[in-house]
Protein backbone atom coordinates (compact mmCIF):
# COMPACT_ATOMS: atom_id res chain seq x y z
CA UNK A 1 0.00 0.00 0.00
CA UNK A 2 1.43 3.59 -0.87
CA UNK A 3 -0.10 5.27 2.00
CA UNK A 4 -0.18 4.40 5.65
CA UNK A 5 -3.06 2.24 6.85
CA UNK A 6 -4.59 2.03 10.36
CA UNK A 7 -4.69 -1.52 10.79
CA UNK A 8 -5.76 -1.11 14.27
CA UNK A 9 -8.77 1.27 13.43
CA UNK A 10 -11.79 1.54 15.61
CA UNK A 11 -14.78 -0.04 14.35
CA UNK A 12 -17.00 -1.11 16.98
CA UNK A 13 -19.65 0.98 16.40
CA UNK A 14 -18.15 4.91 16.91
CA UNK A 15 -17.94 7.41 15.00
CA UNK A 16 -20.77 9.83 13.58
CA UNK A 17 -23.80 7.25 12.97
CA UNK A 18 -26.67 9.91 14.02
CA UNK A 19 -26.94 9.46 17.53
CA UNK A 20 -31.25 9.67 17.03
CA UNK A 21 -32.69 6.52 17.07
CA UNK A 22 -33.61 5.16 13.32
CA UNK A 23 -36.99 3.65 13.05
CA UNK A 24 -39.20 2.87 9.49
CA UNK A 25 -37.85 0.93 6.53
CA UNK A 26 -35.34 0.54 3.82
CA UNK A 27 -34.97 -1.60 0.83
CA UNK A 28 -31.61 -3.02 -0.76
CA UNK A 29 -30.84 -3.94 -3.96
CA UNK A 30 -28.12 -6.77 -4.64
CA UNK A 31 -27.46 -10.53 -5.79
CA UNK A 32 -26.65 -14.04 -5.04
CA UNK A 33 -24.27 -15.00 -2.03
CA UNK A 34 -23.63 -11.06 -1.66
CA UNK A 35 -27.94 -10.88 -0.79
CA UNK A 36 -28.00 -13.71 1.37
CA UNK A 37 -24.83 -12.18 3.57
CA UNK A 38 -26.61 -8.69 3.82
CA UNK A 39 -29.97 -10.84 5.15
CA UNK A 40 -27.61 -12.34 7.57
CA UNK A 41 -26.68 -9.25 9.22
CA UNK A 42 -30.31 -7.90 9.77
CA UNK A 43 -31.09 -9.24 13.07
CA UNK A 44 -27.67 -7.98 14.58
CA UNK A 45 -28.53 -4.19 12.81
CA UNK A 46 -31.71 -4.93 14.49
CA UNK A 47 -30.64 -5.16 18.20
CA UNK A 48 -29.25 -1.82 17.71
CA UNK A 49 -32.01 -0.18 15.46
CA UNK A 50 -35.27 -2.51 16.34
CA UNK A 51 -37.72 -0.64 14.83
CA UNK A 52 -35.61 -0.30 10.90
CA UNK A 53 -37.42 -2.84 9.22
CA UNK A 54 -34.56 -3.93 6.21
CA UNK A 55 -35.73 -5.68 3.47
CA UNK A 56 -33.35 -7.38 0.66
CA UNK A 57 -34.11 -8.14 -2.76
CA UNK A 58 -31.90 -10.69 -4.59
CA UNK A 59 -32.16 -9.34 -8.45
CA UNK A 60 -28.95 -10.91 -9.66
CA UNK A 61 -25.88 -9.44 -10.46
CA UNK A 62 -26.58 -7.39 -14.16
CA UNK A 63 -30.07 -7.34 -13.32
CA UNK A 64 -29.23 -4.93 -10.19
CA UNK A 65 -26.92 -3.10 -12.35
CA UNK A 66 -29.27 -2.46 -15.22
CA UNK A 67 -32.38 -1.39 -13.53
CA UNK A 68 -30.52 0.89 -11.15
CA UNK A 69 -28.79 2.63 -13.99
CA UNK A 70 -32.16 2.86 -15.60
CA UNK A 71 -33.47 4.41 -12.42
CA UNK A 72 -30.88 6.43 -12.37
CA UNK A 73 -31.74 8.01 -15.87
CA UNK A 74 -35.01 7.75 -14.62
CA UNK A 75 -34.05 10.68 -12.62
CA UNK A 76 -33.93 8.43 -9.31
CA UNK A 77 -37.73 6.53 -9.90
CA UNK A 78 -38.19 2.93 -8.61
CA UNK A 79 -34.38 2.83 -6.32
CA UNK A 80 -34.27 1.18 -3.32
CA UNK A 81 -32.73 2.79 -0.44
CA UNK A 82 -29.32 0.99 -1.04
CA UNK A 83 -27.93 -0.27 -3.91
CA UNK A 84 -24.64 -2.99 -4.52
CA UNK A 85 -22.36 -1.82 -6.85
CA UNK A 86 -19.33 -3.21 -7.77
CA UNK A 87 -16.16 -1.58 -7.61
CA UNK A 88 -15.05 -1.96 -11.42
CA UNK A 89 -18.36 -0.39 -12.01
CA UNK A 90 -18.84 2.03 -9.80
CA UNK A 91 -17.56 5.12 -12.01
CA UNK A 92 -19.85 5.06 -14.39
CA UNK A 93 -22.85 5.57 -11.89
CA UNK A 94 -20.54 8.98 -10.60
CA UNK A 95 -19.46 9.71 -14.21
CA UNK A 96 -22.96 9.56 -15.58
CA UNK A 97 -25.37 10.42 -12.98
CA UNK A 98 -23.33 12.41 -10.48
CA UNK A 99 -27.08 13.05 -8.08
CA UNK A 100 -27.96 9.80 -7.97
CA UNK A 101 -26.62 8.69 -4.60
CA UNK A 102 -25.80 10.34 -1.37
CA UNK A 103 -22.17 12.17 -0.60
CA UNK A 104 -21.97 9.83 2.41
CA UNK A 105 -19.70 13.07 4.13
CA UNK A 106 -23.41 14.52 4.43
CA UNK A 107 -24.32 12.24 6.57
CA UNK A 108 -21.31 11.36 8.70
CA UNK A 109 -18.82 9.60 7.13
CA UNK A 110 -15.44 10.98 8.41
CA UNK A 111 -11.92 11.08 6.88
CA UNK A 112 -11.48 8.86 10.46
CA UNK A 113 -13.92 6.52 9.08
CA UNK A 114 -12.60 6.12 5.68
CA UNK A 115 -9.36 4.92 6.98
CA UNK A 116 -10.69 1.96 8.21
CA UNK A 117 -10.95 0.99 4.52
CA UNK A 118 -7.54 0.40 2.27
CA UNK A 119 -6.87 3.10 -0.37
CA UNK A 120 -7.25 0.35 -2.92
CA UNK A 121 -11.11 -0.55 -1.73
CA UNK A 122 -12.04 3.53 -1.85
CA UNK A 123 -10.24 4.81 -5.28
CA UNK A 124 -13.44 3.98 -7.53
CA UNK A 125 -15.66 5.30 -4.71
CA UNK A 126 -14.73 8.62 -4.18
CA UNK A 127 -14.46 11.62 -6.42
CA UNK A 128 -12.90 14.48 -5.25
CA UNK A 129 -14.26 15.48 -2.22
CA UNK A 130 -17.05 13.34 -2.25
CA UNK A 131 -17.74 9.61 -1.21
CA UNK A 132 -20.50 7.89 -2.81
CA UNK A 133 -19.95 4.90 -1.68
CA UNK A 134 -18.56 2.71 1.50
CA UNK A 135 -16.70 -0.33 0.73
CA UNK A 136 -17.86 -3.65 0.96
CA UNK A 137 -16.25 -7.08 0.19
CA UNK A 138 -12.82 -7.07 -1.13
CA UNK A 139 -11.14 -9.79 -3.42
CA UNK A 140 -7.24 -10.28 -2.18
CA UNK A 141 -5.89 -12.67 -4.23
CA UNK A 142 -5.08 -16.18 -3.29
CA UNK A 143 -4.08 -19.81 -4.71
CA UNK A 144 -6.50 -22.27 -3.62
CA UNK A 145 -4.62 -25.72 -3.85
CA UNK A 146 -5.79 -29.80 -3.69
CA UNK A 147 -3.42 -30.29 -0.77
CA UNK A 148 -3.46 -34.13 -1.81
CA UNK A 149 -2.02 -33.54 -5.64
CA UNK A 150 0.52 -31.64 -4.29
CA UNK A 151 1.57 -34.06 -2.15
CA UNK A 152 1.47 -36.99 -4.60
CA UNK A 153 4.07 -35.04 -6.26
CA UNK A 154 6.08 -33.91 -3.88
CA UNK A 155 5.38 -30.39 -4.36
CA UNK A 156 5.57 -28.15 -1.09
CA UNK A 157 3.18 -24.35 -1.59
CA UNK A 158 5.95 -22.82 0.39
CA UNK A 159 8.35 -23.20 -2.00
CA UNK A 160 6.43 -21.38 -5.00
CA UNK A 161 6.85 -17.95 -4.55
CA UNK A 162 7.10 -17.25 -8.74
CA UNK A 163 5.32 -17.78 -11.88
CA UNK A 164 8.21 -20.21 -12.93
CA UNK A 165 8.12 -21.74 -9.85
CA UNK A 166 4.60 -22.37 -10.45
CA UNK A 167 5.00 -23.88 -13.76
CA UNK A 168 7.62 -26.06 -12.42
CA UNK A 169 5.19 -27.16 -9.89
CA UNK A 170 2.44 -27.63 -12.52
CA UNK A 171 4.44 -30.06 -14.31
CA UNK A 172 5.11 -31.95 -11.16
CA UNK A 173 1.20 -31.83 -10.31
CA UNK A 174 0.28 -32.80 -13.62
CA UNK A 175 2.71 -35.72 -13.99
CA UNK A 176 2.11 -37.29 -10.49
CA UNK A 177 -1.97 -36.75 -11.17
CA UNK A 178 -3.14 -38.28 -14.42
CA UNK A 179 -6.04 -36.39 -15.82
CA UNK A 180 -5.30 -33.40 -13.39
CA UNK A 181 -4.47 -29.74 -14.65
CA UNK A 182 -2.11 -27.43 -12.82
CA UNK A 183 -5.07 -24.46 -13.26
CA UNK A 184 -7.83 -23.23 -15.31
CA UNK A 185 -8.53 -19.90 -16.99
CA UNK A 186 -11.17 -18.54 -19.02
CA UNK A 187 -9.17 -17.35 -22.20
CA UNK A 188 -12.31 -16.82 -24.07
CA UNK A 189 -14.42 -14.84 -21.75
CA UNK A 190 -12.23 -13.06 -18.72
CA UNK A 191 -8.93 -11.79 -18.43
CA UNK A 192 -9.15 -12.62 -15.04
CA UNK A 193 -5.11 -14.09 -14.50
CA UNK A 194 -3.83 -10.95 -16.64
CA UNK A 195 -5.88 -8.51 -14.16
CA UNK A 196 -4.81 -10.01 -10.93
CA UNK A 197 -1.25 -10.17 -12.11
CA UNK A 198 -0.97 -6.68 -13.79
CA UNK A 199 -2.77 -5.77 -10.42
CA UNK A 200 0.43 -7.27 -8.31
CA UNK A 201 2.91 -5.87 -10.21
CA UNK A 202 1.49 -2.37 -9.95
CA UNK A 203 0.25 -1.91 -13.45
CA UNK A 204 -2.93 -1.74 -15.09
CA UNK A 205 -5.58 -0.40 -17.90
CA UNK A 206 -5.64 3.29 -16.83
CA UNK A 207 -2.95 5.34 -14.77
CA UNK A 208 -4.06 5.78 -11.05
CA UNK A 209 -5.52 9.10 -12.01
CA UNK A 210 -7.99 8.09 -14.61
CA UNK A 211 -6.56 10.22 -17.42
CA UNK A 212 -4.54 7.92 -19.23
CA UNK A 213 -3.98 4.74 -20.80
CA UNK A 214 -0.72 2.15 -19.16
CA UNK A 215 -1.53 -1.29 -20.55
CA UNK A 216 0.88 -1.39 -22.93
CA UNK A 217 3.82 -0.40 -19.39
CA UNK A 218 6.96 -3.19 -18.79
CA UNK A 219 5.25 -4.87 -15.91
CA UNK A 220 1.98 -5.38 -17.74
CA UNK A 221 3.84 -6.44 -21.11
CA UNK A 222 5.69 -9.19 -18.20
CA UNK A 223 2.37 -10.05 -17.09
CA UNK A 224 1.13 -11.21 -20.56
CA UNK A 225 4.20 -13.23 -21.58
CA UNK A 226 4.10 -14.79 -18.29
CA UNK A 227 0.88 -16.19 -19.22
CA UNK A 228 1.76 -17.38 -22.41
CA UNK A 229 4.62 -18.95 -20.74
CA UNK A 230 1.63 -21.02 -18.27
CA UNK A 231 -0.44 -21.81 -21.17
CA UNK A 232 2.51 -22.66 -23.63
CA UNK A 233 3.81 -25.02 -20.62
CA UNK A 234 0.29 -26.58 -20.91
CA UNK A 235 -0.58 -26.10 -17.23
CA UNK A 236 -3.44 -24.22 -17.45
CA UNK A 237 -6.66 -25.19 -19.13
CA UNK A 238 -9.66 -23.24 -20.57
CA UNK A 239 -12.92 -23.18 -18.22
CA UNK A 240 -15.77 -20.40 -17.78
CA UNK A 241 -17.40 -20.14 -13.93
CA UNK A 242 -19.18 -22.64 -14.29
CA UNK A 243 -16.30 -25.70 -15.79
CA UNK A 244 -14.37 -24.25 -12.88
CA UNK A 245 -16.79 -25.45 -10.21
CA UNK A 246 -17.22 -29.12 -11.92
CA UNK A 247 -13.59 -29.62 -12.55
CA UNK A 248 -12.92 -28.44 -8.52
CA UNK A 249 -15.66 -31.17 -7.62
CA UNK A 250 -14.38 -33.62 -9.69
CA UNK A 251 -10.98 -33.61 -9.05
CA UNK A 252 -9.61 -32.82 -12.40
CA UNK A 253 -7.64 -29.00 -11.11
CA UNK A 254 -4.85 -28.85 -8.76
CA UNK A 255 -5.35 -25.50 -8.33
CA UNK A 256 -7.71 -21.94 -8.51
CA UNK A 257 -5.92 -18.42 -8.42
CA UNK A 258 -8.82 -16.21 -7.59
CA UNK A 259 -10.40 -13.86 -4.98
CA UNK A 260 -10.68 -14.64 -1.44
CA UNK A 261 -14.43 -14.85 -2.25
CA UNK A 262 -13.82 -17.71 -3.97
CA UNK A 263 -13.26 -19.67 -0.22
CA UNK A 264 -17.22 -19.54 0.13
CA UNK A 265 -17.24 -20.98 -3.49
CA UNK A 266 -15.19 -24.54 -3.08
CA UNK A 267 -16.17 -24.88 0.45
CA UNK A 268 -19.87 -24.67 -0.63
CA UNK A 269 -19.89 -26.24 -3.57
CA UNK A 270 -17.13 -29.16 -3.78
CA UNK A 271 -18.03 -30.02 -0.01
CA UNK A 272 -17.38 -33.48 -0.36
CA UNK A 273 -13.87 -32.41 -0.40
CA UNK A 274 -14.12 -31.25 3.04
CA UNK A 275 -10.06 -31.02 4.60
CA UNK A 276 -8.68 -31.36 0.89
CA UNK A 277 -8.01 -27.81 0.18
CA UNK A 278 -5.54 -25.10 1.02
CA UNK A 279 -3.94 -21.56 0.38
CA UNK A 280 -1.00 -20.01 -0.19
CA UNK A 281 0.01 -16.59 -1.39
CA UNK A 282 -0.45 -16.08 -4.81
CA UNK A 283 3.55 -16.18 -6.92
CA UNK A 284 4.86 -13.32 -7.80
CA UNK A 285 7.18 -12.48 -11.34
CA UNK A 286 10.39 -12.30 -9.42
CA UNK A 287 11.60 -13.85 -5.94
CA UNK A 288 11.06 -11.02 -3.88
CA UNK A 289 8.43 -9.38 -5.61
CA UNK A 290 4.95 -8.05 -4.60
CA UNK A 291 2.64 -11.23 -3.89
CA UNK A 292 -0.77 -9.42 -3.31
CA UNK A 293 -3.57 -8.17 -5.66
CA UNK A 294 -7.21 -7.89 -5.77
CA UNK A 295 -10.02 -8.97 -7.99
CA UNK A 296 -13.56 -8.26 -7.61
CA UNK A 297 -15.30 -6.36 -4.65
CA UNK A 298 -18.53 -4.51 -4.26
CA UNK A 299 -19.73 -1.45 -2.29
CA UNK A 300 -23.12 0.01 -0.96
CA UNK A 301 -24.33 3.57 -1.85
CA UNK A 302 -27.51 5.04 -0.41
CA UNK A 303 -29.83 6.58 -3.59
CA UNK A 304 -30.72 10.44 -3.09
CA UNK A 305 -34.24 9.29 -3.92
CA UNK A 306 -34.30 7.29 -0.26
CA UNK A 307 -37.16 8.48 1.78
CA UNK A 308 -34.81 7.00 4.91
CA UNK A 309 -31.40 8.29 4.75
CA UNK A 310 -30.38 8.22 8.05
CA UNK A 311 -31.55 4.97 8.59
CA UNK A 312 -29.51 3.43 5.72
CA UNK A 313 -26.67 4.75 6.99
CA UNK A 314 -27.03 3.61 10.32
CA UNK A 315 -27.35 -0.19 7.88
CA UNK A 316 -23.89 0.88 6.31
CA UNK A 317 -22.12 1.93 9.66
CA UNK A 318 -23.36 -1.84 11.35
CA UNK A 319 -23.02 -3.84 8.66
CA UNK A 320 -19.16 -2.72 6.80
CA UNK A 321 -17.80 -0.67 9.41
CA UNK A 322 -18.29 -3.09 12.49
CA UNK A 323 -15.98 -6.67 12.85
CA UNK A 324 -19.47 -7.88 13.96
CA UNK A 325 -21.53 -7.29 10.52
CA UNK A 326 -18.41 -8.11 8.31
CA UNK A 327 -17.33 -11.15 10.23
CA UNK A 328 -20.64 -12.32 9.94
CA UNK A 329 -20.94 -12.29 6.79
CA UNK A 330 -17.33 -14.03 6.43
CA UNK A 331 -18.33 -16.96 8.16
CA UNK A 332 -21.46 -17.10 6.85
CA UNK A 333 -20.33 -16.80 3.15
CA UNK A 334 -17.47 -16.13 2.80
CA UNK A 335 -17.62 -12.67 1.73
CA UNK A 336 -14.11 -11.15 2.19
CA UNK A 337 -13.92 -8.03 4.76
CA UNK A 338 -12.72 -4.75 3.88
CA UNK A 339 -12.37 -3.54 7.02
CA UNK A 340 -9.03 -3.15 8.35
CA UNK A 341 -9.54 -4.06 12.02
CA UNK A 342 -11.80 -7.12 10.70
CA UNK A 343 -8.10 -8.58 10.34
CA UNK A 344 -7.69 -9.03 14.18
CA UNK A 345 -11.32 -10.25 15.06
CA UNK A 346 -10.95 -14.05 16.90
CA UNK A 347 -12.31 -15.82 13.67
CA UNK A 348 -10.10 -15.08 11.20
CA UNK A 349 -7.51 -17.02 13.64
CA UNK A 350 -8.84 -19.73 13.71
CA UNK A 351 -7.91 -23.07 11.65
CA UNK A 352 -11.14 -23.96 9.43
CA UNK A 353 -12.31 -27.64 9.18
CA UNK A 354 -13.14 -27.29 5.71
CA UNK A 355 -9.61 -26.22 4.70
CA UNK A 356 -7.22 -28.70 6.45
CA UNK A 357 -7.51 -26.76 9.80
CA UNK A 358 -5.62 -24.00 7.66
CA UNK A 359 -6.36 -20.32 9.56
CA UNK A 360 -7.13 -19.27 5.24
CA UNK A 361 -8.79 -15.91 6.57
CA UNK A 362 -5.36 -15.13 8.49
CA UNK A 363 -3.04 -15.78 5.47
CA UNK A 364 -5.68 -14.07 2.90
CA UNK A 365 -6.58 -11.32 4.67
CA UNK A 366 -2.84 -10.15 5.70
CA UNK A 367 -2.73 -9.27 2.09
CA UNK A 368 -5.24 -6.61 1.90
CA UNK A 369 -2.91 -3.46 3.17
CA UNK A 370 -0.42 -4.42 0.51
CA UNK A 371 -2.80 -4.00 -2.44
CA UNK A 372 -2.08 -1.35 -4.85
CA UNK A 373 -5.37 0.82 -5.92
CA UNK A 374 -6.42 0.40 -9.48
CA UNK A 375 -8.45 2.30 -11.44
CA UNK A 376 -11.53 1.35 -13.16
CA UNK A 377 -12.89 4.55 -14.27
CA UNK A 378 -16.02 4.93 -16.59
CA UNK A 379 -14.10 3.39 -19.32
CA UNK A 380 -13.37 -0.37 -17.59
CA UNK A 381 -15.67 -2.25 -19.42
CA UNK A 382 -14.41 -1.00 -23.23
CA UNK A 383 -10.74 -1.70 -22.56
CA UNK A 384 -12.19 -5.12 -20.76
CA UNK A 385 -13.59 -6.03 -24.00
CA UNK A 386 -10.93 -4.83 -26.00
CA UNK A 387 -8.10 -7.08 -23.66
CA UNK A 388 -9.73 -9.67 -24.20
CA UNK A 389 -9.58 -10.17 -28.11
CA UNK A 390 -6.00 -9.00 -27.74
CA UNK A 391 -5.21 -11.71 -25.33
CA UNK A 392 -7.16 -14.43 -27.45
CA UNK A 393 -5.05 -13.58 -30.41
CA UNK A 394 -1.68 -13.35 -28.24
CA UNK A 395 -2.22 -16.66 -27.12
CA UNK A 396 -3.13 -17.97 -30.20
CA UNK A 397 0.42 -16.15 -32.07
CA UNK A 398 -1.61 -13.61 -33.69
CA UNK A 399 0.82 -11.17 -32.07
CA UNK A 400 5.17 -11.39 -32.59
CA UNK A 401 4.96 -10.47 -28.96
CA UNK A 402 3.55 -9.23 -25.55
CA UNK A 403 4.36 -5.80 -26.30
CA UNK A 404 3.05 -5.81 -30.00
CA UNK A 405 0.16 -7.34 -28.42
CA UNK A 406 -0.31 -4.70 -25.55
CA UNK A 407 0.39 -1.70 -27.95
CA UNK A 408 -2.29 -2.80 -30.08
CA UNK A 409 -4.63 -2.76 -27.14
CA UNK A 410 -3.40 0.61 -26.01
CA UNK A 411 -4.09 1.92 -29.33
CA UNK A 412 -7.54 0.40 -29.22
CA UNK A 413 -8.85 1.75 -26.01
CA UNK A 414 -7.10 5.21 -26.77
CA UNK A 415 -9.75 5.10 -29.94
CA UNK A 416 -12.73 3.82 -27.65
CA UNK A 417 -12.55 6.12 -24.92
CA UNK A 418 -10.51 9.30 -26.06
CA UNK A 419 -7.44 9.05 -23.33
CA UNK A 420 -3.97 9.67 -24.26
CA UNK A 421 -0.95 6.59 -23.62
CA UNK A 422 0.72 7.33 -21.31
Amino acid sequence: MRTTLICAALALGLGSTPALAQSGEITIWSWNIAASSLKATVAGFNKQHPDVKVTVQDLGNQPTYDKSIAGCAAGGVGLPDIVSIENGEAENYWSQFPDCFVDLHTLGYTADDQKKFPDFKRTELEVGDKAYAMPWDSGPVAAFYRRDFYEKAGVDPASIKTWDDFIAAGKKVQAANPGVTMTNADFNGDTEFFRMISNEQGCGYFAADGQSITVNQPKCVDTLAKIKDMKDAGIISSADWGTKITNNTAGTVATQVYGGWYEGTIRTESAGENGKWGVYLMPSLTADGPRAANLGGSSLAITSASKNKEAAYAYLKYTLETNEGQITMLRDFGLVPSLISALDDPYVSQGLPYWGGQAVWKDILATLPKVVPSRGTPFQSDAEIIMRAVQTKYLGGGYPDAKAALDAAASQIASATGLPIK
